[in-house]
């Protein structure tokens, strides 16, 4: 039995600390995870995903934080991945586990992680997805997805979760930017973060508003919920509406489509980067170089050099 066979063993019975170590390997070379996910994806599909995102400021940690809690009342076993902005200087996760949500950190049925966007335009780390495996796997009932807050490319969010929990804060313009965003069609549920401060109202009123112009959900009315910060009043019905929305997908069938959705999403993933990776191991540093001064000089342009690269690709086929 391979090492990593016993790794996986390890963390299918129970060991968090397997499953760190399966996380962080798939986190740092995709080879990893070309091996790992096979072993484990008969496992997976219990879960329930619940995306959050929203703007920097709006106070999504904290409302993980209360929903961790209400979900642990209620006996469930608990994954929070954490995406934070990527360190320029380690390629890690500049924010980490122990500064969020220090009270559910010795909880053994609750497992945070702290990952890195890594440059990825979608705010959500190539990891993301195999690290929702391996949690789903290791026993979780419910998979929570904190994202950085990075206005537009925030929509990804809805490519692998199955609720999708959009935060805002009043006298912030807040709900403007979400219309830009195009978070509006996204989102499941709108919780109005903070919601004992001024200017609460106008923006809820702002908020349905703008969910009269967008695409209406089939069959589900979003709704829009006050929360508070650190005070348990509005997080305790967030969690109720998160329960009632799950209900409603499993009732209607939604729930099959959103993951034949990721699926398909996954597979164009895998052969962008397969394609992405391989390519490149037919470059060299210094002929990259030479490249980048062909384009900067107009002697060709990018396209004419795409073309000319293909080829290099027929050996890994």
């Amino acid at each position: 039995m391979s090492s990593f066979d016993e790794l996986i063993k390890s963390m299918i019975s129970g060991d968090r600390r397997a499953l760190g170590k399966i996380i962080t390997l798939m986190e740092n070379d995709s080879s990893s995870s070309a091996y790992i996910i096979p072993r484990i994806h008969n496992l997976t599909g219990n879960a329930h995903i619940v995306g959050i995102t929203g703007p920097p400021g709006s106070g999504k940690s904290s409302i993980v934080d209360k929903l961790v809690s209400c979900y642990r009342k209620d006996g469930l076993k608990v994954g929070v991945i954490a995406i934070d902005p990527t360190s320029p200087f380690t390629g890690g996760a500049i924010l980490g586990d122990r500064i969020r949500m220090k009270q559910h950190y010795t909880d053994r049925d609750v497992f945070i992680r702290s990952m890195a966007t890594r440059g990825n335009l979608g705010g959500l780390s190539e990891a993301t997805g195999n690290t929702i495996k391996a949690l789903d796997a290791f026993g979780k009932d419910v998979i929570i997805i904190e994202t950085v807050g990075a206005g537009q490319v925030e929509v990804d969010i809805v490519k692998v979760a199955d609720t999708v929990i959009v935060v805002s804060v009043p006298s912030m313009g807040d709900s403007v930017q979400t219309l830009k965003a195009g978070i509006m069609e996204i989102g499941d549920i709108f919780a109005v973060n903070k919601a004992d401060i001024e200017g609460v109202e106008k923006c809820i009123l702002e908020i349905r508003m703008m969910l009269e112009l967008s695409e209406k959900k089939e069959g589900w009315i979003q709704p829009i919920i006050k929360t508070y910060g650190n005070k348990d009043e509005g997080a305790n019905k967030l969690y109720e509406a998160i329960k009632e929305h799950n209900k409603y997908l499993i009732e209607s069938g939604h729930n099959e489509k959103k993951r034949i959705i990721r699926g398909k999403t996954e597979l164009v993933n895998i052969l962008q980067n397969l394609f992405i990776r391989n390519l490149y191991k037919t470059i060299s540093e210094e002929e990259m170089e030479e490249l980048a001064k062909k384009i900067a000089n107009r002697e060709k342009d990018p396209y004419m050099i795409i073309e000319e690269l293909i080829p290099r690709l027929k050996k890994f086929v």
